[in-house]
């Protein structure tokens, strides 16, 4: 594996792919601006009415395709390979950008409004094996760090796309020929990147497609209710691109009438907003660590709504100056702080979206995930159109000033935010459980790969400390269920967390047989559903620094459910004021220094035969070393 995310961009499985859809989205933002800007500039004879009901046409008629094919699109991209599809798709683009180079030539302007629509066309049949293919082409270690290049792609060719396509258009006399040329050039480039993708095999070949659009988007968007997380997951990116559009969607008229700046601050604010979600973005598989860590959406979703909120006070009031320059608008009082937000809120967005993406990738089916995309994109559409109506109530109906309307939006983040994960407390779990471990500690991670993408496992730990089931839990990629002293589970103030993770209260035969008899169902069950069971197989948190003899319960339960083990190792928690080296009160002081490190080993799995207590604590022994 690269040891950094940018690695992946010297690779054919993921390079070609990266600039075919950084082509493709940069493209369509100068095809749709170029076309804005000359119904609302160039061309004249036009009325204001006329103006606005065409530019609110070509926003309608690029986002129609998606409400009508996203379904057919997904069962495309299931169904054939993705990297051949990417071709097809392509061929699609030229063949518009050629039709287009005439249109905008002679300022044809229902025309251009077909082209638009077939624009928004080719770029919902690209969307779903965007997003699907990801995963066949990377290590599940690599999916956050891919999806941020994706992500810094997508808004940079946003703005990328915006600066050239308003700036061709507005060239005297040749403007719309020099737009044409370009969106040629840029089709091709991208079918040449697409055709350089390596073959990616058909994840569910023998599928039948379905071709009444109708019954097969609502099939799609209903499938996606089968996994509750996955679609709270895609609730969650809808939300992040309602909240988006209308922060987008107001950032001209905001610029001109709130602000008092130009054209170019304009241009400046949209740089800054761009460039910081694509740093948000990449940032992610630092923070993360290089596995998909939910934790992080939390934290994107508190800085949205801190920075979006704050972008009200920092100017709550219109100003009577108009057309200021760069220079003479960040003179101006609270400017600085403007910017100040929206890097912020940016680079929030940035934690917020991408690991929403992976989690989706992580956590779908395989056979399925490209539909799963699909019916995403249905809902992205949804909840853009209603961002724009709730937009134009507000505003024209209630009567909110353009800050008040922004303030109302951030808000609104909060409250979905904290209704999200209350539906889904592993989110918010993580969330903390994340800010403890980068606080506290710098973990050495080994052998993280070795626990399966899917499937039952059982991990077996040795238990150092009151921390453990957080430290581990918090590191492995997929959701693990620890079974647990029950006086531990019961301990105040972390006790929510343990129940939210849903982990298994045990107690000793002698203490309460009964649930002693409920944990063995419910650790049965588990792995039955396919789910990570962690397990401490002393029993008890060491006292004296060594590993305790293991108790024979995992024979116990291979017995019934034989399923593999992967031995763990934690090093390092000995004297920690998590664990008992420590009297009680000595404990309670505050860390003698944060941030130290500790390590955490997996060994490769085993299977069930191999298994007992013995050879399972000879194994932990040897993985955790002298390093206590």
């Amino acid at each position: 594996m690269s040891n950094s995310q940018f690695g992946l961009l010297k690779e054919r499985r993921f390079l070609p792919f990266f600039l075919t859809q950084g082509l493709g989205a940069f493209n369509d933002n100068v095809f749709k601006n170029a076309l804005i800007v000359l119904v609302t500039f160039v061309m004249v004879g036009l009325s204001e009415d006329q103006k606005h009901g065409l530019t609110n046409l070509a926003a309608g008629l690029f986002i129609l395709p998606f409400f009508l094919f996203s379904a057919i699109s997904g069962q495309f991209a299931d169904k054939f390979d993705k990297s051949r599809l990417a071709v097809a798709v392509k061929v699609l683009e030229l063949l518009i950008m050629l039709v287009g180079v005439f249109a905008f030539m002679h300022q044809h302007v229902p025309l251009l409004l077909v082209l638009l629509f077939l624009m928004g066309l080719h770029s919902t049949l690209f969307g779903p094996l965007k997003y699907g293919i990801l995963p066949q082409v990377l290590k599940s270690e690599e999916l956050v760090g891919g999806n941020g290049l994706i992500e810094m792609a997508t808004f940079l060719a946003i703005l990328g796309g915006t600066i050239l396509g308003t700036s061709l258009i507005g060239i005297p006399e040749r403007g719309a020929m020099f737009v044409g040329v370009c969106t040629v050039v840029l089709a091709v480039l991208g079918l040449v990147t697409a055709w350089l993708m390596p073959p990616t095999a058909p994840v569910d070949p023998e599928s039948k497609l379905d071709w009444n659009l109708f019954r097969a988007t609502w099939r799609s968007v209903r499938e996606l209710t089968d996994n509750r997380t996955v679609f709270l997951s895609c609730l969650g990116i809808s939300w992040f691109w309602f909240f988006g559009s209308i922060y987008f969607t107001q950032l001209p008229v905001y610029t001109e009438s709130v602000l008092g700046g130009s054209a170019k601050v304009y241009t400046m604010l949209l740089a800054i907003f761009s460039i910081g979600v694509a740093v948000g973005s990449v940032l992610c598989e630092k923070l993360s660590g290089h596995k998909v860590e939910i934790g992080l959406v939390p934290f994107g979703a508190l800085g949205m709504t801190l920075f979006g909120a704050d972008v009200y006070f920092a100017w709550p009031e219109a100003v009577t100056a108009r057309g200021l320059g760069i220079s003479a608008w960040l003179a101006m009082p609270g400017a600085k702080r403007v910017v100040a937000d929206l890097i912020g809120m940016a680079v929030f967005s940035g934690f917020f979206i991408v690991p929403l993406f992976a989690l989706v990738q992580s956590r779908s089916d395989p056979k399925r995930r490209s539909r799963i995309f699909a019916a995403n994109n249905i809902l992205n559409a949804v909840f853009m159109v209603i961002a724009s109506l709730i937009a134009v109530g507000l505003l024209a109906k209630v009567g909110l000033t353009i800050p008040q309307l922004l303030l109302a939006t951030a808000i609104m983040n909060a409250i979905v935010a904290i209704y999200i994960f209350t539906l889904v407390p592993e989110f918010l779990m993580r969330f903390l459980v994340w800010i403890f471990i980068n606080l506290v500690y710098r973990i050495d991670l080994k052998g993280l790969d070795n626990i399966p993408d899917e499937g039952p496992v059982i991990v077996a730990c040795n238990h150092v400390s009151f921390m453990d089931a957080l430290i581990v839990g918090g590191t492995v990629r997929r959701p693990m269920r620890f079974v647990m002293y029950y006086k531990i589970y019961n301990l105040p103030i972390i006790n929510w967390m343990f129940r939210a993770a849903r982990a298994i209260p045990i107690a000793g035969a002698k203490e309460d047989p009964e649930m002693l008899a409920r944990a063995y169902q419910a650790i049965d069950q588990a792995l039955a559903e396919g789910e990570v069971v962690g397990i401490f197989p002393e029993g008890q948190i060491t006292r004296d620094g060594e590993i305790n003899s293991f108790r024979p319960g995992i024979e116990k339960i291979l017995a019934g459910r034989p399923v593999p083990v992967i031995p763990a190792a934690l090093r390092g928690m000995w004297g920690s004021i998590f664990s008992r080296k420590d009297s009680a009160l000595q404990r309670a002081r505050l860390p003698r220094r944060f941030w130290s490190r500790i390590g955490l080993t997996l060994d490769p799995a085993w299977t069930p035969d191999q298994v007992t207590a013995t050879k399972l604590e000879a194994k932990v022994r040897e993985l955790r070393g002298d390093w206590a």
